[in-house]
């Protein structure tokens, strides 16, 4: 296999595609660098590229009238960044901002629009892609509603693990934060909570995880709910191909 297409086995999406697709993709992209703290997406601002991360992660935020913000969802290696342009939508619903180094499969609008009416794998992976991000979304508000501190930050930090693939995680207590939409004195309690019982390991701006499976136990249900229905429908795709 081209180098260029062995780049496109960094993304799951990328790498679900026919080798044909792919290669069509690659044409009409290129690979970048993403940086921490970059904004990629703006809410409510015009959409110019779309991304396929190839390492890294990106975090998907919504800041309200008095500059609250909350975390709706990450995007790492197994997903895309600009989904929506396929709804005919050329404005992002929400803020992306790069919170891990990494790279990216970048693509211009108007060439995606085009790849999708001629690539039907591809159209395809971006639906489903899409239902997985509603799904998340509903998710998400439900388990900030019902579930504790402690549980919703082990599932955020067993997401967060599977985007960078790694178990050193540089996150910040501010991060977390952020991300759950609490203040920060309760992710102390809650992450000292999960140092006490030998599940992570922390010091200022990381976060080791040092037993995933103790920490999966540690968290809500929708962290194995999400994961096995995003698996429910990349396998949908690589059977049909």
């Amino acid at each position: 296999m081209p180098s260029s297409l062995l780049l496109t086995e960094r993304n799951r999406l990328l790498c679900a595609l026919p080798q044909h697709e792919r290669q069509r993709l690659l044409l009409s992209g290129e690979t970048v660098a993403m940086h921490v703290g970059e904004v990629l997406f703006e809410a409510y601002q015009p959409i110019r590229h779309l991304y396929f991360p190839l390492s890294g992660f990106i975090s998907h935020s919504y800041h309200s009238s008095d500059r609250r913000s909350i975390e709706l969802g990450l995007t790492g290696y197994e997903g895309m960044l600009g989904a929506t342009v396929i709804l005919g939508v050329d404005t992002a619903p929400a803020n992306a901002v790069v919170k891990a180094d990494g790279e990216a499969l970048r693509i211009d609008i108007r060439h995606m629009q085009q790849l999708a009416l001629t690539c039907p794998t591809l159209l395809s992976i971006i639906k489903r892609y899409l239902y997985v991000l509603l799904a998340q979304l509903m998710c998400n508000a439900t388990c900030g509603h019902y579930h504790g501190v402690e549980h919703r930050l082990a599932r955020w930090l067993l997401t967060v693990q599977d985007c960078v693939q790694s178990e050193h995680l540089q996150l910040t207590h501010s991060d977390l934060a952020g991300m759950l939409g609490v203040r920060r004195s309760a992710i102390s309690i809650a992450a000292g909570l999960l140092k006490t019982r030998h599940l992570v390991q922390y010091k200022r701006g990381h976060i080791t995880i040092i037993n995933r499976q103790a920490l999966e136990r540690e968290t809500c249900k929708c962290y194995s709910i999400l994961k096995s229905e995003y698996a429910r429908q990349l396998e949908h795709i690589e059977n049909s191909e």
